[in-house]
């Protein structure tokens, strides 16, 4: 990103969206009205896409949630490439995140459920009965150890110094 404000902004509230623009202008060396400004631009173009807090799900919802990270390998689409695949991909409220891969499978997908039970009823009545769809490879979280950057459990006597770069 050209401007180096937009940067630091960016990292700031990727951190902690919460903070106030007053706080963000003096710890870039701003106004508050340039950063609100910065912000609102970040905003219209699509940059910042909303913000939310980072949650540790294990602890808020305990066994009763499962994430599992799927592989899938597709035939694209003739003239419309791997995005229509994708777009009817991302409609589903499961699923948390899509992307287009390099390496033997096209899309990295993760999707949310109940249980495992239902994750598999998701793959196996919308993802496996796709047309395009070659093969599937499903990984579910067993446990999360850090999570966007931070980490999610320490045990309470846990004399290790938390390193952060």
């Amino acid at each position: 990103m050209a401007n180096t404000l937009k940067s630091k902004i960016l990292d700031i509230l990727h951190k902690d969206c919460r903070i106030s623009n007053d706080e963000i202008a003096k710890m870039i060396g701003s106004t508050t009205e340039e950063v609100a400004a910065l912000i609102a631009e970040l905003e219209s173009e699509g940059v910042i896409l909303g913000y939310g807090a980072k949650v540790n799900w294990d602890k808020a919802y305990g066994p009763d949630s499962v994430t599992a990270y799927i592989e899938l390998r597709v035939t694209p689409m003739e003239s419309l490439g791997f995005d229509r695949i994708a777009e009817r991909i991302y409609q589903y409220p499961e699923v948390k995140s899509i992307n287009l891969m390099s390496g033997s499978y096209d899309f990295g997908i993760t999707i949310e459920g109940s249980n495992i039970r239902e994750i598999s009823s998701f793959i196996s009545e919308h993802l496996a009965t796709m047309n395009s769809v070659v093969g599937t490879a499903t990984h579910f979280v067993l446990k999360r150890y850090k999570f966007d950057g931070v980490v999610c459990d320490l045990p309470e006597n846990d004399d290790r110094e938390v390193i952060s770069l």
